[in-house]
């Protein structure tokens, strides 16, 4: 068999057990410079129809953290009321709790030939992308959406551009304790074989 038949058991078993972990049970060390640009390339080896590149990546660092969850803090308070400690404490430390985090930007829009539906597929692929490689360069990662990745005023202060959208943040660190595994779909509910119809 050639070399391009061979298959990679190795690459299917990581992809059977790979498990997200949660950010606030991440620590330091983090991605150093050389290896985040390692793996935000691999990440943009993704479908891409038409070589639109309908995303762009924003990276943060825990030093940046605590400036943008006092933001953070007095946006929730001011759209939602008073917080308490426990949820000022969660929204002041929702970026600094991995070393680093790693905003998916979609830059979806109108094209003539390639829907937007399939740029906005692409985005997420980009971020399952970058979990994995974060994940098999032994880091800990977690994909995460939470309320300011859809709120405007939020999103002009993380770096969105007109028309832009985040896909989702990234988090990466290093683990502190094992994966808990969850529930998996049962195949036999989610897969079916096409047959005609009239």
């Amino acid at each position: 068999m050639s070399e391009f038949g061979r298959g990679s058991p190795q690459t299917l078993e990581f992809l059977r057990t790979r498990r997200s972990h949660p950010s606030v049970t991440m620590s330091a060390p983090g991605p150093d410079d050389d290896q985040l640009t390692d793996l935000l390339t691999i990440a943009a080896r993704v479908p891409d129809h038409g070589k639109l590149a309908p995303w762009r990546f924003i990276t943060y660092r825990a030093s940046q953290g605590e400036k943008i969850g006092a933001f953070l803090s007095e946006l929730y308070a001011r759209k939602n009321g008073p917080l308490d400690e426990a949820q000022t404490d969660k929204e002041r430390t929702r970026f600094t709790r991995a070393p680093v985090v790693v905003g998916v930007v979609s830059k979806a829009a109108e094209h003539p030939k390639i829907p937007v539906w399939e740029q906005q597929l692409s985005a997420g692929a980009v971020c399952m992308t970058l979990v994995s490689a974060a994940a098999a360069a032994g880091f800990a990662s977690q994909w995460l959406t939470e309320w300011y990745a859809f709120d405007e005023e939020a999103g002009r202060y993380l770096g969105l551009q007109d028309g832009e959208r985040f896909a989702g943040f990234i988090h990466i660190g290093t683990a502190t304790q094992p994966p808990v595994e969850r529930p998996r779909p049962d195949l036999s509910e989610i897969t079916s074989n096409w047959t005609e119809t009239d």
